[in-house]
């Protein structure tokens, strides 16, 4: 993991200490630049994209209180040696959480950069012991029409589901997060335990989660069952390959005016690219 992509929340509280740190350290990588200042928090908790709360941006924020985060529980399975339905209070015992920063980049062309709270999956997946086999790691939400109003529709098939191959999900980059700004995370933001895979498009950060499977084959994806030639099983961020509806050349950070250029992967291609040698970027979308 390169150091640029995590900020010490003693930087990212001070805003101002922040700006004048980066600056000065600018000729190093141990900071993020000033262009990447967090966003602020009222924004991150009032704009999402969640539709089981609703397919408004603030919909989520209205509608999330109804989701009851406490107890919670993640149940482990699939091809590993020590599966089980954990509790989310051992979890964070077993794993501690550390802050991370980082630029998070949504197909519809918005960005923000979030300061997150959590651990790498990789902790996690490691504790569970993955067979030889398991070449793919699948993610669910919670499915609870009375919690989430939004699963009553039928906008998408329910519950929400995501993947990974194993390899993304084992890289340093990819957290489950608990907590943004220091403080536990909303139910708007995927409370109590959310996947953020920085360099991929926001749908693949699955939000609260309740169940993980190590499988042999490529499981399947809320997006891509729901419109395959539109949303891709890898969903990296790629300005060169656009959504058949708008393109991906730039986009909008949150709190900005100005549109900016896309970055391939994210601005994190120096960590992931290795991943995809060899691949047909374009097909493999």
């Amino acid at each position: 993991m390169n150091e640029r992509d995590i900020t010490p929340k003693s930087l990212f509280l001070n805003r101002r200490q922040w700006l004048a740190t980066a600056g000065a350290l600018a000729a190093t990588p141990a900071l993020a630049q000033a262009s990447d200042a967090p966003t602020p928090k009222d924004a991150i908790i009032s704009y999402n994209n969640f539709y089981e709360f609703g397919t408004g941006k603030s919909d989520p924020a209205r509608t999330a209180g109804s989701l009851r985060t406490a107890p919670w529980s993640v149940e482990i399975g699939g091809l590993c040696a020590k599966s089980g339905t954990l509790a989310l209070d051992d979890i964070l015992r077993r794993h501690p959480r550390g802050e991370h920063v980082y630029r998070m980049r949504c197909v519809e062309g918005w960005s923000m950069v979030i300061p997150w709270l959590g651990f790498p999956l990789a902790d996690l997946l490691k504790a569970a012991e993955p067979l030889s086999s398991a070449k793919y790691v699948a993610f669910q939400t919670l499915y609870d029409p009375a919690q989430m109003p939004g699963q009553k529709s039928d906008v998408l098939q329910w519950p929400y589901v995501e993947g990974l191959r194993l390899d993304e999900a084992m890289h340093p980059l990819t957290l489950l997060a608990t907590g943004l700004y220091g403080e536990e995370l909303l139910p708007q933001n995927g409370a109590p335990l959310r996947l953020v895979v920085p360099w991929k498009y926001g749908f693949k950060s699955i939000k609260s989660i309740v169940k993980i499977t190590l499988t042999e084959t490529q499981p399947p994806t809320s997006w891509n069952l729901s419109a395959p030639n539109e949303y891709g099983f890898y969903s990296n961020v790629n300005p060169q390959v656009d959504h058949p509806r708008w393109s991906q050349a730039t986009e909008r950070r949150i709190g900005e005016f100005f549109r900016r250029d896309t970055l391939l992967f994210n601005g994190y291609a120096e960590q992931v690219a290795h991943m995809y040698t060899g691949m047909d970027l374009t097909a493999n979308f």
